[in-house]
């Protein structure tokens, strides 16, 4: 004979919960770490585009453009 458990306790409700909110809270913060990234590769590739003289007027030189990529989307 089969017999189907049809509730289960607390204890396995709240671990289920528990795994459920840690996943959810992984690919969102994957995501949002992938957004960044992308955001950053576009910010580099803007200011490479900038001619020399345009960089200076920004303050930057060529040697700085991932530096000031990365202070501009992390902070």
């Amino acid at each position: 004979m089969n017999y189907v458990v049809s509730t289960t306790s607390g204890a396995l409700n709240d671990a289920i919960a528990e795994l459920v909110g840690k996943a959810v809270s992984l690919v969102s913060n994957a995501a949002e770490a992938f957004a960044l990234k992308r955001e950053y590769r576009k910010t580099v590739s803007e200011l490479s585009r900038l001619s020399g003289r345009e960089l200076a007027d920004l303050g930057l030189n060529r040697s700085s453009i991932h530096a000031a990529a990365y202070e501009a989307v992390y902070g």
